[in-house]
């Protein structure tokens, strides 16, 4: 018997408590080694919260000082056509040539228009064209054998579009088949 126990010694040299405590240390080890994956996981998920967080607020800001600041740059170029048309207005009161009060209406008018024009603002044309309801609203209609039915016959006020948005659509007279 003792030579049985021998050669099972030999072949397997631990003990069943070696075996056990073996057993318990890998145990903590993997415990220990899951508590830190564990913990730095959780590290990197209150990081990237705060992040996102910051995100959120920094964006919110952003959103809010556009609608606060966003009409400033407009603005700017718009008081210096208000600055011309005081001039203007004193220029008038000792004038008596209306060419002269035509000449610098026009001028007003071409540098507002210049300076809307750069923010992005078209006039919608209409005169001489068919009737498009997405650009037009037509406010009469006058039978016609002149022009085509839905032609415009005219412009009563301009329309406006910013890119492709009508901002706001020309009002038009229309023609209608002729009675």
């Amino acid at each position: 018997m003792k030579h049985k126990k021998e050669k099972e010694h030999a072949e397997n040299p631990f003990t069943e408590q070696e075996k056990q405590e073996a057993s318990i240390e890998t145990a903590q080890e993997a415990e220990n080694k899951l508590q830190q994956d564990f913990d730095n996981l959780n590290n990197q998920y209150l990081r990237l919260a705060a992040d996102f967080d910051n995100y959120r607020k920094r964006q919110a800001q952003e959103r809010e000082n556009l609608l606060k600041y966003g009409a400033e740059e407009s603005l700017k170029k718009i008081i210096d056509v208000l600055d011309n048309f005081d001039r203007a207005k004193q220029a008038i009161q000792n004038i008596d040539d209306v060419t002269q009060v035509k000449e610098s209406f026009n001028l007003l008018y071409n540098q507002i228009f210049d300076n809307l024009s750069k923010l992005g603002l078209e006039v919608i044309e209409s005169q001489g064209k068919e009737f498009d309801p997405n650009f037009h609203e037509a406010v009469m209609q006058t039978p016609s054998e002149e022009y085509p039915e839905n032609f415009i016959i005219m412009e009563l006020q301009k329309g406006y579009k910013l890119g492709d948005k009508v901002l706001r659509p020309t009002l038009v007279n229309v023609a209608t088949a002729g009675e």
